[in-house]
């Protein structure tokens, strides 16, 4: 068990820092026609734009100052083994949506995690453009800016429920995802998809939405929204059931503790 405290100082200075980088994400203006603005990383549709390295710089810049000695692992760098093993590690994502976000979509968040030798402590996911930040510390709840979050108790026929395609792993994934997401909408009430997998589970957390899964994310895509799903009551497992393995990619269903096994049983093969 972690011993880390987060004062409410650190607390705030963090969020000061996130909204900081979500002005710098508001900012943006045709990204696409910027030259060299965009570049293309493996996979389909897989692309990094100099505000992703810009949000992350400032992101690592300020938490150093804030957590001396704490490790970083973020989408947008190169990542050494071992650096959730010991001590403190923020998991950021600082645009998760980036396609979103270059097609000015206005569905993006910034994604920070903070974690104590794998256990979650702390987690904030911030929608710059709604101003909502979403954020929980380790036994103490789930919040939206000042208000309690807790997740919805709707059955699965009345369900609404958000997905990930996993575009990257299109090829790999595609055919049977397709299958899933047909049982799912027959079953439930609506399916949803907004390219953001941090707010998604978010969305989950507040009760927007009653269940997420995809076949395959980063750990920075659910670092942060791991922690908030959870101390707002919801359950967060792979799609087999099994506990996510932190700092790994994994596939992740998020849902109320009605629906996650009814959920397990329609993803199945």
């Amino acid at each position: 068990m972690s011993d880390f405290i987060l004062t409410t100082a650190l607390k705030n200075a963090v969020f000061a820092l996130i909204r900081d980088c979500g002005a710098l994400i508001r900012s943006a203006h045709d990204i696409e026609r910027a030259r060299g603005a965009i570049t293309d990383k493996a996979g389909a549709a897989n692309y990094v734009t100099v505000y992703d390295v810009k949000v992350q710089e400032k992101l690592i810049a300020g938490l150093t100052e804030l957590f001396p000695g704490a490790q970083f692992l973020a989408e947008e760098k190169e990542n050494a083994p071992g650096l959730l093993e010991n001590g403190l590690c923020f998991i950021i994502d600082p645009i998760d949506g980036t396609t979103n976000f270059i097609h000015e979509m206005h569905c993006s968040a910034i994604s920070v995690g903070l974690y104590d030798r794998k256990e979650p402590v702390f987690g904030a996911v911030y929608d710059p453009y709604l101003d909502e930040m979403f954020w929980a510390v380790r036994g103490e709840g789930a919040f939206l800016n000042d208000r309690p979050l807790g997740v919805a108790d709707r059955p699965l026929e009345k369900a609404l429920v958000s997905f990930g395609s996993s575009p990257y792993n299109r090829r790999e994934f595609g055919d049977g995802f397709f299958k899933q997401l047909y049982r799912v909408f027959l079953a439930t009430a609506d399916i949803r998809r907004g390219g953001s997998a941090a707010l998604d589970l978010c969305f989950v957390a507040a009760g927007r939405t009653d269940a997420f899964f995809e076949q395959v994310l980063s750990p920075w895509d659910y670092a942060a929204g791991y922690l908030i799903l959870r101390e707002a009551g919801g359950v967060i497992t792979d799609l087999r059931g099994q506990p996510l393995k932190i700092g790994e990619k994994s596939s992740v269903l998020a849902a109320n503790a009605v629906l996650h096994k009814e959920m397990l049983s329609l993803l199945g093969d």
